[in-house]
């Protein structure tokens, strides 16, 4: 794994990019005035725009919902990638080479630009050979399941047309090497040299959930093809097949809106959930369902300790698909959203069931979904004879451990009377028979911990993200409906994250030990007064215009008073930073020299409209407001000179008094020439 991006690097990027440029891709943006754009917030309904984006800055800040940040911050809330995947991606947006710490993933950042670019190019070349006449089979396989023309070209999908290397013929032509796309897993070598990996196949595009095209899933068209039925890309550079879910891209927003995910078997059973209205459906693409995409799933979901979200498995209910089943129950309790099972009337998958019953019998499907753990029990409970003494008894050893790892302490019992009922024994002998099955498993150390415990990964490492603050949200008792912020709650104070996000050290302590967090202040918060106002639209152009302002004026507005601490707190930042003023990250310059509950509002301060009419010259208002500043203060203290002279004896203290003259002229003089500037 790649060592950590250089700082410098992750600060050019940054300077390099127009936060404007990114979030137009998801929000139409329009002038608010003075350098200012907003539009309606992605992360939150509302019908009057209150999410601002100030390109000058670097900045964006929803006044609605709170959220804001830097552009690299936006990408992680959009589309739910690690920070380090985040400047990623902008580096290959602006072909910017980046640096790690290690000193050996320079050329690796190169290769994946060109890999990604030559499989970009692959996808456009295969949708194109769709619209062939060479491809009437790959035409006909996809009208059979219900797909025309548009919706291939919503999910991408193409054709690869038979032969030796007309794919690499093509990418050659394009400027890529053979070893880029052999590197890319597009070419493949033989006897005879190298040959198109997809021949006579119909093709998937496989995006990451940025939308990059890293691999592409293949299905046999032809008799003569001794090949696999479905071939993929091999593990490349960009394609990790563990760590890839197909439609993930297209179902994302769907998926964090709803809180609800759908993991299918198959590319067109994706295509047909969304198609029938079951947006959030999305599969594995020729692997089984693993760690690594529940750690995807979990980050989409936002799948926090409170269990708000589902996630529903859909299988076939032949032997494989309950095998397929029961390897998802493993991995389970990795989840603290509740976990389902859907499957289609007669057994059918979801693309079949579409074809066969019409889309509305898919979104029955899934909202006819049954609780993961009562589909497990009966299948537990299917291998058993339970007409016999011998059968029930050997199903009931099988199936309590089941019922002693649901999480939610309420659910227990009830599927201890369910199994009893289905077993048909006594209800005391099934309620041993979990509690002798959840002391095995506790003296074991493999016992499942409640919704919102810690989870774990690898050897001990925690997977679940957890947080607890004095009367605020914490991991919750059983069930997740635990009292937050409750003595005994667990919260991770000191994290640590590698390069791609994942915790690997966590400090637990008890809540009444975690450090006091204060609330943020925010600029709704401070008071009406004029002399507030004044200080905050003056911190408003310190902060989006310091060059503008100017170094001089910025060091006279940092030692003046202030009424209100937090905006005098923003004042002192300033002050002790003023030689960065130029800097691209002068924001986050401020913002790292204050305290965590300050952060927000000198966000706010550095996003909110300038209070100017647009037809008037904004650097005139950004300069005079400062100015009127420094004025305020000024003739505070002229006044309080003046008072200090009028007490002051000529005649008993000639000296004293003669320097509180020159005082009170040289502020008069500095005042006459800030007014004439």
């Amino acid at each position: 794994m790649a060592g950590l991006i250089r700082r410098s690097d992750i600060d050019e990027v940054r300077s390099r990019i127009n936060i404007a440029d990114v979030v137009g891709d998801y929000v139409t943006l329009k002038s608010a005035g003075s350098g200012s754009l907003k539009g309606l917030c992605p992360f939150h309904d509302e019908r009057s725009p209150s999410f601002h984006v100030r390109p000058q800055v670097g900045f964006y800040h929803c006044f609605g919902c709170g959220e804001g940040g830097d552009v690299y911050k936006f990408l992680q809330q959009m589309d739910h990638v690690t920070f380090a995947e985040a400047v990623e991606r902008l580096a290959a947006k602006i072909g910017y080479q980046l640096h790690y710490e290690d000193g050996g993933a320079a050329v690796d950042q190169g290769n994946r630009a060109r890999l990604l670019a030559a499989n970009e190019a692959a996808r456009e070349y295969f949708a194109e050979q769709l619209t062939m006449p060479g491809a009437d089979t790959a035409r006909a396989f996809l009208g059979e399941r219900g797909f025309d023309a548009s919706v291939a070209a919503h999910f991408g999908v193409g054709y690869a047309p038979q032969g030796w290397d007309n794919l690499g013929k093509h990418l050659k032509s394009r400027g890529f090497t053979e070893k880029e796309l052999s590197e890319a897993g597009l070419l493949s070598s033989g006897d005879r040299g190298t040959y198109d990996r997809f021949r006579g196949r119909l093709i998937w595009p496989i995006r990451d959930q940025t939308g990059q095209t890293v691999g592409f899933g293949a299905r046999r068209l032809f008799d003569d093809d001794k090949g696999p039925k479905y071939l993929n890309t091999p593990e490349t550079l960009v394609y990790h097949k563990a760590q890839v879910l197909y439609g993930l891209d297209l179902a994302k927003r769907d998926i964090a809106r709803s809180r609800q995910v759908v993991v299918v078997e198959g590319y067109t059973d994706v295509m047909a959930c969304h198609l029938a209205g079951v947006t959030t459906a999305v599969a594995t693409c020729g692997t089984s369902f693993g760690v690594e995409h529940i750690k995807i799933m979990r980050r989409v979901l936002s799948d926090d300790s409170a269990g708000l979200g589902e996630v529903v498995f859909t299988f076939d209910p032949d032997a494989a698909g309950q095998k397929a089943a029961l390897r998802a129950f493993s991995e389970e309790q990795r989840f603290a959203a509740q976990t389902y099972v859907a499957v289609g009337v007669d057994g059918l998958d979801p693309c079949d069931l579409r074809l066969a019953k019409g889309d509305d019998a898919v979104r029955r499907m899934v909202k006819g979904k049954k609780p993961m753990f009562e589909f497990v029990i009966k299948q537990k409970l299917s291998a058993y004879d339970l007409e016999t003494v011998e059968g029930r008894v050997a199903a009931l050893r099988d199936a309590a451990p089941i019922v002693a790892d649901i999480r939610d302490s309420a659910l227990r019992p009830a599927y201890t009377r369910q199994l009893a009922k289905m077993l048909a024994m006594e209800l005391d002998d099934v309620r041993r028979a979990v509690e002798s099955a959840s002391r095995t498993r506790s003296a074991s150390g493999g016992d499942r911990n409640e919704r919102g415990g810690a989870e774990r990964g690898h050897g001990d490492r925690p997977i679940r993200e957890l947080s607890g603050t004095p009367g605020g949200s914490g991991t919750s008792g059983p069930g997740g409906h635990g009292t937050p912020g409750a003595p005994g709650t667990l919260v991770i104070t000191d994290r640590r994250v590698d390069p791609a996000g994942d915790p690997l050290v966590a400090s637990v302590t008890s809540l009444q030990e975690a450090p006091v967090v204060r609330p943020s202040v925010t600029i709704t918060q401070l008071p009406g007064t004029t002399a507030a106002r004044t200080e905050r639209d003056a911190l408003m152009a310190m902060l989006q215009a310091p060059t503008v302002v100017g170094q001089d004026l910025l060091l006279q507005a940092s030692a003046c008073g202030f009424s209100n601490a937090p905006l005098a707190a923003i004042r002192d930042a300033i002050g002790r930073n003023v030689d960065s003023f130029e800097r691209q990250d002068w924001v986050t310059v401020i913002q790292a020299d204050l305290p965590e509950e300050y952060r927000r509002l000198v966000e706010e301060l550095a996003v909110a409209p300038i209070p100017e009419r647009p037809d008037r010259e904004p650097q005139i208002y950004l300069r005079r407001i400062t100015r009127d500043l420094i004025q305020r203060h000024l003739l505070r203290r002229k006044e309080d000179v003046k008072g200090r002279l009028q007490r002051t004896d000529a005649v008993e203290n000639p000296v004293l008094y003669r320097e509180i003259q020159r005082e009170l002229v040289q502020l008069e003089a500095d005042r006459r020439a800030l007014q004439a500037d």
